[in-house]
């Protein structure tokens, strides 16, 4: 057969080379690389924070000045390419860019290590050109990328028209249910549908998208509801229930996409989605493509960026501590701010990094995974994403957080949940997480971890907290059998403890501070003055003592001594105070702490008692929790949940 003659490859988009519809400069230095300060000559490389906007030409084209260079090694532009010889079959991936003007493209890879080459080069001129790259997938095992740059002759501009990564074709076209939890979020719920129904790349593969209204205000009853309900062509559903919160939101999406549509079709894929993210069509396009090309089912996350700095990336993969059992960032790859400095110039970027598991703001999981492991736990939030990652993982399927692929979401650093009534979901099912998956045998250092956030919550007056930690820690040893009973009702039972307790109030008018006073010398302690190490012991000795027998000042009981910002408002600092005004993580509001010292007698009592129980009946409780967790994951448990409380007939 001659080379005429030889069938051609159908190649398949699996990223499209895109560009921001806002003028946040912040944003663009996530499409167009940021110059490096190397000592090379970079004069006329292109800086997306002084980019005139207008050079943006629509999402998918870019002007380059005369004379000018851009780089599109970014985070939304370059190719992965450690994370697709890895996980998938594509042993090939094609770039192809189509440009109108003069000038050349230069295509650059990266290995693990942030070595980088020229992989090729070619002149560009005419009205319009059409160049294509096949560039091998052979030796980025441990990580690497490529990425093309672009530069425009000395007399005439460049027009990047629309640039594309490609690979043969498997055959496999998955479809995805989406599944967008909501709580009194009308109008952003309906407006991240519309996103998704205007990006027609989700044409093919998104085949439906389910809301889970589980408020008070009604998604259907938004202004836009209707004219998104029309543009997403029939494949939106409203399904009413009582608030689940998020596990048994996103549990409701896994089952109905387990179960399928009334004609028997069913999708390839649940992906959960907040209901206050800001969708990115492209980014779930990403993850569907990457999902249908890897060698074995497996979760696939995307990034979250801080909604308010829009080029700032919270986490690039995240892990579960198994001994403190405790999930975060991988160390370094945690705020990663790409306006100070862009992709190609941080090394650690390069390789590739496994995740453990990934929030689940926006996270594709395979129906293959939810049928062989069951459902979310019935947790209400909290650890019901890093727990189901565990849980796949111990089943063969891991999780990927797939760079290229993201949202933007409020920071967790701009939220109080760990003082307010989220911290008994915190506490509570952190416990089950670590019962469920703990190597060890009394949980490593959970239990020690667990007293220590019980201490803190008391030694700095959040008397609050200190409660509700208490009452998880009794909730969990009660075992796991209620949880679905009490799904839908221990949020607003911890809520409403609230007005018990003078520092759970929030004070947000400023006629209706308390003024500062002091009858006693009070130190100007910041959080930076934190204690030493070696002195630790009789330091949190002292502390106790003061904290037990030493009365407050009578004038204290209603003037705080000092206002306390919210990031000084540290366990180390807040027990050499009798009363504060710390201000909360959004900077609406203030709340009274009041030192009492009966309350620390009653809950110290409380820690010492519950926690020699807690390790006592460790090995026996993970046993029982162990047994528990395919029957309260099941198809059936979530079934009866949802028949108990759903409000009304699907929409």
């Amino acid at each position: 057969m001659s080379e005429s003659e030889m069938p051609s490859v159908q190649l398949r988009e699996l990223a499209h080379i895109r560009f921001p519809e806002t003028e946040d400069s912040d944003a663009r230095a996530l499409y167009i690389d940021k110059p490096e300060n190397d000592g090379s000559a970079s004069s006329a490389m292109m800086d997306p924070a002084t980019l005139d906007p207008d050079n943006i030409l629509s999402a998918t084209s870019l002007r380059v000045p005369a004379g000018a260079r851009v780089s599109l090694g970014s985070y939304f532009n370059a190719f992965p390419a450690g994370y697709w010889q890895w996980w998938t079959t594509v042993h090939v991936v094609t770039l192809r860019v189509r440009t109108s003007g003069s000038g050349r493209v230069t295509v650059f890879g990266s290995n693990s290590r942030a070595a980088r080459q020229q992989v090729a080069t070619k002149a560009l001129s005419g009205a319009s050109s059409t160049e294509t790259f096949e560039l091998p997938l052979k030796t980025f095992g441990d990580g690497g990328w490529y990425w093309f740059d672009l530069a425009a002759s000395p007399d005439h501009d460049l027009v990047l028209e629309e640039a594309s990564w490609l690979a043969p074709d498997n055959g496999r076209h998955g479809t995805v249910t989406l599944g967008m939890t909501t709580f009194n979020r009308p109008a952003e719920a309906v407006g991240n549908v519309r996103v998704v129904a205007a990006c027609r790349a989700l044409d093919a593969c998104v085949r439906e998208m389910l809301i889970v209204d589980q408020g008070t205000k009604a998604v259907r009853d938004d202004e836009h509801f209707r004219t998104a309900e029309e543009e997403m062509h029939g494949r939106l559903r409203v399904i009413k229930q009582g608030n689940l919160g998020g596990s048994g939101g996103y549990a409701r999406g896994m089952y109905e996409t387990v179960k399928g549509s009334a004609d028997g079709t069913k999708s390839d894929y649940f992906m959960t989605l907040d209901d206050d993210i800001l969708v990115d069509g492209e980014s779930i396009f990403r993850s569907c493509t990457f999902a249908d090309y890897c060698t074995r089912p497996a979760i696939i996350g995307s990034h979250m960026f801080d909604v308010y700095r829009r080029g700032t990336l919270l986490a690039f993969a995240e892990i579960v501590d198994e001994y403190r059992f405790n999930w975060g960032p991988t160390t370094g790859l945690g705020s990663i701010d790409f306006t100070i400095e862009g992709l190609r110039a941080r090394k650690n970027l390069h390789r590739r990094w496994d995740a453990d598991y990934n929030g689940w703001w926006q996270c594709l999981i395979p129906r293959q995974v939810i049928e062989e492991i069951g459902l979310s736990l019935p947790i209400f939030i909290k650890w019901d994403d890093s727990e189901y990652s565990l849980r796949a993982r111990a089943a063969g399927y891991p999780t990927i957080s797939l760079p290229g692929s993201a949202t933007w979401h409020v920071s967790w650093i701009d939220k109080d949940d760990a003082t307010d009534w989220q911290a008994y979901f915190h506490e509570r099912n952190r416990l089950i997480a670590a019962l469920l998956h703990s190597p060890y045998k009394i949980g490593g250092r959970m239990v020690r971890e667990s007293v220590n956030i019980f201490t803190k919550h008391m030694l700095s007056m959040q008397y609050y907290a200190a409660t509700l930690t208490e009452m998880a820690l009794r909730d969990v040893m009660a075992g796991p059998d209620g949880l679905h009973s009490v799904l839908a009702s221990k949020a607003a039972e911890t809520r409403a403890m609230q007005s018990d307790f003078v520092d759970g109030t929030l004070i947000t008018g400023a006629a209706d501070r308390p003024v500062v006073k002091a009858d006693r010398p009070v130190p100007r302690i910041t959080k930076t003055h934190s204690p030493n190490p070696l002195t630790l012991v009789p330091w949190a000795a002292s502390v106790v003592v003061r904290q037990v027998f030493k009365t407050p000042t009578a004038l204290s009981r209603s003037h705080p001594e000092r206002v306390v910002a919210r990031d000084d408002a540290a366990w180390f600092f807040l027990p050499k105070l009798d009363s504060a005004l710390v201000s909360n993580a959004t900077g609406t509001g203030v709340s009274f702490y009041r030192r009492d010292p009966k309350q620390v007698r009653v809950q110290l009592k409380a820690d010492v008692e519950l926690h020699m129980e807690l390790m006592a009946r460790w090995p026996s409780l993970a046993r029982q929790y162990r047994e528990a967790l395919p029957r309260i994951t099941s198809m059936e448990a979530w079934g009866e949940t949802f028949s108990h409380y759903s409000e009304e007939n699907e929409v």
